[in-house]
């Protein structure tokens, strides 16, 4: 249950890979991390950080992505669709922020839950949301054993929806600001354009100044 640097490809700790998500939208590895803040090692102890100022870092992260989540809920509820909340945090409140920091199998596979699961007729989903300021995401930004195969990775960023598949990122696919992957193009889920755009304006409007 291994995790490695995008750039580098060294293994690094649970705790360099979150971080690293929350704050640079990317894996990276401490010593990749220096390299970005141009010598600065914004992974710093406590002498360097106060732990509330860590803190304060993480807890705007999870609003961000709290944020993400609450605007495809609500997207796909306006497509008629049905909507559970399908990962631990969601039924169990809170247990992201006591989890932080905790290893072990159990809350690997925690963490690793998609948000939701999305419902129409026939046709069930997983689905992962992610917040990217980057709108960049590719498949070093998963663990290298993540275990559902089957799931939908939607990025929200200020401009964008955009959608992926955890099969298509293993082809070596991604997002990025010059990809064309829009949430509207993907067949599967038949949704309307229009209300995507306007679920678009929204998240301009709520991540503006991010």
């Amino acid at each position: 249950m291994g995790y490695y640097c995008s750039k580098c490809k060294k293994d690094i700790p649970e705790k360099v890979y979150e971080y690293s998500l929350e704050n640079y939208d990317k894996v990276l590895c401490r010593d990749c991390q220096k390299t970005i803040n141009n010598g600065k090692d914004n992974v710093s102890d406590n002498k360097s950080e106060g732990l509330s100022d860590k803190k304060s870092r993480f807890t705007e992260g999870m609003i961000k992505g709290r944020i993400a989540e609450t605007l495809i809920e609500e997207l796909f509820l306006s497509l008629d669709y049905n909507v559970f909340r399908y990962g631990m945090e969601n039924t169990v409140p809170g247990i992201m922020k006591l989890l932080k920091g905790v290893r072990g199998d159990v809350a690997t596979n925690i963490r690793r839950m998609p948000d939701f699961v999305v419902q129409k007729d026939k046709s069930v989903f997983f689905v992962e949301v992610k917040f990217r300021t980057s709108e960049s995401f590719t498949l070093e930004d998963l663990p290298r054993d993540y275990p559902f195969e089957n799931a939908y990775f939607i990025v929200v960023s200020k401009k964008h929806i955009k959608c992926i598949t955890y099969e298509e990122l293993k082809q070596g696919k991604e997002i990025s600001p010059d990809t064309h992957n829009y949430l509207g193009n993907r067949k599967e889920f038949d949704l309307d354009k229009n209300i995507i755009i306007d679920f678009c304006n929204f998240a301009v409007k709520f991540f503006e100044g991010v």
